[in-house]
Formats: C-alpha cells, structure tokens, sequence
C-alpha cells in the first residue's frame, strides 16, 4: 500500500510552465490511444506562446493537486459550472488523481450552488466523467489547426443532488 500524501490546493502563480507539461504530456501519453498523431500534435503542439498559457491559468485558477509536492493533476470549475481543464499526468494514472480532482470540482458546484456541470470531454475521458453522473448531450467536432478533433459535450444535472462514485 502506498503512503504517497495526496494534497488539493488552488493554483499558484509559478505553476504555469509545469501545468503546461502536464497536459502536454497527458494528451500526447494518454489520449494518444484514442486520436490520431496529427489530432494530438494539432491538439498539444510542441510550442505554445508560455505568455498565453500563463493569461489563461490565471483566468482558470485551476484546482491543483500533489502527490508528495509533484504536481500530479489540475482541473478548474467555472463560475456557471463548466470545467475547461481536468487533466491528470500520465506519470501517475489509476492513483485515484482524477477521483479525488472530480470530488473537489463537485465541492466547489455545491459550494456555489451550481445546478449543472458541464465540460467539452476528449474520447479518452468520456468513461470516467460518465462513471461520476456526466451524460453525453452531443458529439462534437471542433477545429483545431485544420484537424477535426472531435469530442461529446458532456453534462451532470446537479438539481437532485451531487451523487459521487
């Protein structure tokens, strides 16, 4: 069993470049399985201006979360319950990051009094936002860099009650 100490915390200025490691490395390590290479490179390119990726952390203010102070996953919940980053690192898959990030996310809608979550979900995720409540409402097939990666739009009615798995 591991003793491996789990921590939440908000994002901090400084957690930037390796936030952007982290998703990089989770699409091209994990949603590789379910895109073609030209979707992931058009996805996640190798560069990306680091000035808007810093504008764009900020204005998440993501939930982050460590394993033994490395920073293991991040995800964000916005103010009218849609999530536009959950991602977990590749270098620790099953270990209960996303579980724990999808709690969090769920906490802060009851918190809030959110009615709804929703999110813009890859193929690689869709099992497990569907394994905590979330329904497929369309598929989608947004452009990016002239390569259609298609996703669901995916929903969670939060009116009867957070039910959590």
């Amino acid at each position: 069993m591991s003793t491996a100490r789990m921590h939440i915390r908000p994002f901090r200025i400084g957690d930037e470049a390796t936030l952007y490691r982290l998703h990089h490395d989770s699409i091209h390590r994990v949603a590789a399985r379910d895109y073609t290479p030209e979707q992931i490179l058009a996805w996640a390119p190798a560069r990306q201006d680091p000035g808007a990726w810093a504008i764009k952390m900020r204005h998440l203010r993501p939930f982050v979360l460590e394993i033994d102070g490395v920073i293991a996953g991040y995800a964000d919940v916005q103010a009218h319950g849609y999530i536009d980053h959950f991602f977990v690192s590749a270098d620790f898959p099953r270990r209960g990051v996303g579980r724990l990030l999808m709690e969090r996310i769920h906490e802060e809608a009851a918190h809030r009094g959110l009615a709804e979550l929703t999110a813009d979900v890859s193929k690689t995720a869709q099992p497990f936002f569907a394994r905590f409540g979330f329904e497929t409402v369309e598929q989608r097939f947004p452009v990016r860099a002239g390569v259609t990666i298609p996703n669901a739009l995916m929903r969670k009615d939060l009116a009867c009650g957070v039910r959590q798995v």
